[in-house]
């Protein structure tokens, strides 16, 4: 099955974060105590954990390919995004270490000045993240996983936040100390604004949100439908990556059971044709004119 096909793919993103974290995290633990620095620590600490989401997200894709069984009969698609909700949890988690880990630094600094070496390691592994999120994020897109996309705005985020940390590094290296502590309290608050978007994401879609432009695009297909009077009714909801539709059409009252059948193959065409990962249940009821 095609959709199956896109999952296994995205383990394809997971494991490039996975491999990309593993040698980022160790290099920029090593160099930021060798060199002092409390931003490229904080980094690394950040990919540290980024492994264990992605290896959560990892679990969540493998999971989301189980076939349909006597106590999950839509799949289990779903799992994907409980991936995705608790990679979120992962990296608040690490974001509040960070800046509690800041708090204490304050109360008890240190005075040596960070090596030239940690800056050219943040700005380094900023760069092999911005690539790393570009790949997730057009891998996401093409499959439409949630779960993929919430790596990809993970390492985006990474890549913002080694920016910042080489910032920090070159401030304190110039003689402002207190900036590589300030660059580390704003790489755990930006740890935490990325949790938050991915959580709220998927909450969102694990309490059946649907997007009301998806509602308006669709329910506009459907109406175009020769035979369609009227739609009475129109629900959407997102089981992983799979969007599932259920509506109900009014018809003219005379239509056998042929000509109405064909009505629900010609609405489940149409919206098959601009959403190919949709699933379609049409409820047909006959039109009766209220006027008469």
């Amino acid at each position: 099955m095609e959709l199956y096909s896109d999952l296994r793919e995205g383990e394809r993103g997971a494991w490039l974060s996975i491999g990309t974290y593993i040698i980022l995290s160790g290099l920029k633990l090593i160099v930021g105590y060798i060199g002092t620095s409390e931003a490229l620590k904080a980094d690394g600490l950040n990919n540290l954990t980024d492994i264990i989401a992605s290896i959560a997200v990892l679990i969540g894709l493998r999971i989301s390919q189980k076939p349909p069984d006597h106590n999950h009969h839509y799949g289990h698609l779903r799992a994907e995004t409980v991936a995705s909700l608790v990679a979120s949890f992962i990296m608040a988690a690490v974001g509040l270490q960070v800046i509690i880990n800041v708090g204490r630094n304050f109360f008890d600094p240190v005075h040596e000045t960070p090596s030239v070496i940690t800056a050219i390691v943040a700005g380094s592994s900023a760069l092999v993240m911005f690539v790393v999120y570009r790949y997730n994020l057009k891998l996401a897109n093409r499959i439409n996983s949630s779960a993929v996309r919430a790596v990809a705005y993970d390492n985006r985020s990474d890549a913002l936040v080694s920016i910042g940390a080489g910032i920090g590094i070159l401030g304190a290296i110039f003689g402002l100390p207190i900036i590589d502590s300030i660059t580390a309290l704003l790489v755990g608050f930006l740890i935490i604004k990325t949790a938050y978007i991915i959580f709220k994401e998927a909450v969102y879609t694990l309490t059946d949100g649907f997007n009301e432009e998806e509602v308006e695009t669709l329910s506009m297909l459907v109406r175009k439908v020769p035979g369609v009077i009227y739609l009475e009714d129109f629900k959407g909801r997102m089981h992983g990556n799979i969007m599932f539709v259920d509506l109900t059409v009014l018809v003219e009252p005379s239509l056998n059971v042929v000509e109405s059948h064909l009505i629900t193959e010609q609405i489940e065409k149409k919206i098959h044709i601009a959403k190919p990962n949709c699933l379609v249940l049409v409820h047909i009821e006959p039109y009766v004119d209220s006027t008469q």
